[in-house]
């Protein structure tokens, strides 16, 4: 981790960003912990070309987080996948926005987070942006 002089917080490197949203699914009721299984957490510098492309993206920093994978309510024992169901974090976008937004890192990796496994579980966008909604 590096401190950047301009912000009050360091700016933190993959691990640190990891060890963030470890804490934040460690604060996940356990009901739901139970149920992320395998879920492997990544955090990584951008989003790769095929990944922006799968979520009709086009430029890296338009991407914070995302799930891969198969939801809890469309897997089968009959149709198993070969790939683990994986929670992508992309730390530039990340900072870049916590920056604009003016709100912490670990907040908004939380944020992240949370959206991400919600994916996990069936949720949508619009379902979730509705639940966010609501909340406020």
């Amino acid at each position: 981790m590096r401190f950047d002089e301009s912000l009050s917080d360091p700016i933190p490197d993959a691990d640190a960003m990891e060890a963030m949203a470890r804490r934040s699914m460690e604060s996940l009721p356990a009901e739901f912990r139970e149920q992320m299984g395998n879920v492997v957490l990544r955090v990584e510098e951008y989003a790769d070309p095929e990944s922006l492309k799968a979520v009709g993206l086009t430029h890296p920093m338009e991407l914070s987080g995302l799930y891969t994978g198969r939801p809890i309510g469309e897997k089968s024992i009959s149709d198993p996948s070969d790939l683990p169901d994986m929670i992508h974090l992309y730390r530039q976008p990340i900072l870049a926005e916590a920056a604009d937004r003016g709100i912490s890192i670990e907040r908004l990796v939380h944020h992240v987070l949370i959206h991400e496994v919600g994916h996990h579980f069936g949720l949508s966008d619009d379902d979730m942006h509705a639940l966010e909604d609501e909340a406020d």
